[in-house]
């Protein structure tokens, strides 16, 4: 379903529901996230997750507006998978603040190392920061928004229940782990073998 003024919730009706339904997400929310080593997540976004994001935004933010709503609608929707590909918000996490200075200045480039394995198929890298460049020659961010682009092949062998790795060839984060098989039947679902030319998939 495509994410379109019509179809949100208004300001009144998401704050009613925005507290009941926090658990219910938040286990969505599990089922979608990888490990990547001690220190990055990798958040696989879907519609329903870059839905609750735009709703979060125009609630935090009091947007009301159809001209607000769309440019939130415009900010986000990008990041909805469309049939080939996986995409994601990949965070860079170290709680204490000198740390994290120091490794993001020893981490630039790590976004464009991440990959994905499909059991029997190359390695598929990270395609990072499509919209605006996120790092500079002192340090790179702390998150980034990633794609990783299937061919056909790559598609079918995860709906065929291939296993797939994740993992990070940099060299100052060298890393790799099995996806765990929940959280590869809920991303296995994003993945169709004949996208539509519109870019939407069909089955």
């Amino acid at each position: 379903m495509a994410i379109t003024k019509e179809s949100l919730m208004t300001l009144e009706a998401y704050a009613k529901i925005r507290k009941s339904s926090t658990a219910e997400f938040i286990a969505h929310r599990r089922l979608r996230t990888a490990h990547l080593g001690e220190h990055i997540s990798i958040q696989f976004e879907d519609e329903r997750t870059i839905r609750r994001q735009i709703q979060e935004m125009l609630h935090i933010e009091k947007i009301f507006d159809e001209e607000g709503i769309q440019g939130e609608i415009d900010a986000y929707a990008a990041l909805v998978p469309d049939g080939t590909n996986w995409k994601a918000t990949l965070l860079i996490e170290y709680p204490d603040p000198h740390e994290r200075k120091r490794e993001l200045a020893r981490l630039i480039g790590v976004e464009d190392r991440v990959f994905v394995e499909v059991e029997g198929h190359d390695r598929v890298y990270a395609i990072a920061d499509e919209d605006l460049d996120r790092e500079n020659d002192e340090k790179t961010s702390a998150v980034h928004f990633v794609r990783f682009e299937f061919s056909k092949a790559a598609r079918a062998a995860v709906r065929a229940g291939a296993g797939v790795k994740l993992g990070c060839d940099h060299t100052h984060y060298p890393a790799l782990m099995t996806i765990e098989p929940e959280v590869l039947a809920s991303l296995a679902g994003d993945l169709v073998l004949a996208p539509s030319p519109s870019g939407r998939g069909l089955g």
